[in-house]
């Protein structure tokens, strides 16, 4: 039977958009004969399945004078063409996987096309033909001695699965490790405010930008124009390949109506951004700075596959920093500061937690102190400098392994009798793998208790109405 028959017969009922699929992929058909369509079942991340139409093949590919056949495997999402195909190799048992930039362990593809899919000017055949431009350039497999084709083949049982989960396969970085990276994702004002910060301290020997403005909208262009060094602006999220850190500043400027709307929004860039950057800098520490912060943060746990203490959330340490200054340097009080937090959530909730070092402060003096410095804390605002000042002084940690105590957001799941997935500021060490240590309260406040507890109830709601 030929393969256009067999493609118009397909079980395409469930796709929004079936004819503009079938006249596409029709297409593709034309150009790539050897293409074998079916419908199959997809397991996502989250082990959630559907059936989705998905086609095999090979693509020729030209490395180093030698024609080689690169077998690779197309999903179709069910809101093609709008969404972009989930892309894999499919090695033959006696094929290795070759890491790097556009293939993970799993033989996943990641390419610019990809991340920039736009319909109706992105199509899979020009798709296809940036797959082989980029193969040309690194090809993605490699021929196996016979030795390691048994453990190829428990490999390629794995990949069978279409899990994408973090890969136990060591592979040698191409990228000099020597070289401190920090990628800062989002050219507005907190992205740039975040890159001169880092700047400044001297944290990294390499800054990224990755900027996704068109033309002059973005804040980019005069970095641009006055070449600041050690600084790359980039499209292509590629650019963050082995980067120590990764900042997330980015935020849905949509026209959304409601809240929800607004943070769906975001969660939609966030899933198609985290699981390349996270591809791209599989040992990285992810920082995020979009808002709200706490539930930002939740996704790109989700979304990395990262362990906890490698995803964290700016969360309070502004808060904190500031706080600490106003009890030492405004108010002069003695023997406190250093050990005095914000904790909670980013807003209003937002609760002062005292140290062991202040135990020698009165309990009814603590709370004066800290309805004053509260206070004078309510009228400073978060302005993208402040915050890009904040957001370095966490890098500065994690980079130089500095094991200093921030509030960060973090997964507060065992902490205050939190029983939910949600991710609050509370006290941690950080240093070069993220947190190390979160540090309990030393003694029992039942008000942070109830506030704590508070907060986490409606971030876990909100958290529920979401689509990830």
């Amino acid at each position: 039977m030929a393969e256009k028959q067999t493609l118009s017969t397909l079980s395409m009922h469930l796709y929004k958009f079936r004819d503009l699929t079938v006249e596409e992929l029709t297409k593709v058909n034309m150009s790539y004969p050897n293409f074998r369509f079916s419908m199959d079942t997809y397991v996502f991340k989250d082990n959630s399945q559907k059936d989705l139409l998905n086609f095999t093949g090979t693509i020729p590919v030209n490395y180093q004078g030698n024609t080689y056949n690169i077998p690779i495997r197309l999903w179709i999402l069910d809101s093609h063409p709008f969404a972009p195909p989930i892309c894999f190799l499919k090695p033959t048992p006696n094929m290795g996987i070759s890491l790097g930039k556009h293939v993970d362990a799993q033989g996943r593809i990641y390419l610019p096309y990809l991340q920039n899919w736009s319909h109706p000017k992105s199509v899979i055949t020009g798709l296809i033909r940036e797959m082989i431009i980029k193969f040309q350039e690194e090809l993605p497999l490699y021929s196996l001695s016979s030795a390691d084709e048994a453990q190829q083949v428990e490999l390629l049982a794995y990949i069978s699965k279409i899990t994408q989960g973090i890969s136990d396969i060591n592979s040698k970085n191409q990228e000099n490790k020597s070289v401190t990276k920090v990628t800062v994702v989002g050219g507005g004002e907190l992205g740039i405010a975040c890159v001169l910060a880092i700047l400044a301290k001297g944290i990294a020997d390499k800054v990224v930008l990755i900027d996704f403005s068109e033309g002059t909208k973005g804040g980019t262009m005069d970095m641009d124009i006055f070449e600041l060094q050690n600084v790359e602006i980039s499209k292509d999220l590629s650019a963050s390949w082995n980067s120590r850190v990764v900042i997330i500043t980015v935020n849905s400027l949509g026209n959304s109506q409601t809240y929800l709307d607004v943070v769906q929004s975001n969660v939609d860039m966030f899933r198609e951004l985290v699981p390349a950057l996270g591809h791209y800098s599989p040992q990285s520490v992810i920082l995020v700075a979009s808002q709200p912060v706490e539930i930002m943060t939740y996704a790109a746990w989700k979304l990395s596959a990262f362990p906890e203490n490698r995803v964290i959330g700016i969360g309070c340490n502004l808060d904190s920093k500031r706080f600490q200054y106003i009890l030492t340097n405004i108010l002069k009080a003695q023997n406190s500061g250093k050990e005095v937090w914000i904790i909670g959530e980013q807003g209003e909730d937002k609760v002062p937690m005292w140290g062991s070092q202040e135990e020698a402060v009165a309990p009814n003096f603590q709370v004066q102190l800290s309805n004053r410095a509260m206070e004078i804390l309510k009228v400073k605002g978060q302005r993208s400098w402040s915050v890009g000042l904040s957001v370095s002084d966490l890098v500065d940690s994690i980079i130089n392994n500095k094991r200093k105590v921030h509030s960060v957001s973090v997964l507060a799941k065992g902490y205050y009798n939190i029983n939910n997935e949600v991710f609050l500021s509370l006290p941690c060490i950080l240093g070069d793998k993220g947190v190390s240590e979160i540090i309990k309260a030393s003694s029992k406040e039942d008000l942070v208790t109830e506030k704590l507890q508070s907060s986490a109830s409606s971030i876990h709601s909100l958290q529920n109405q979401l689509k990830l």
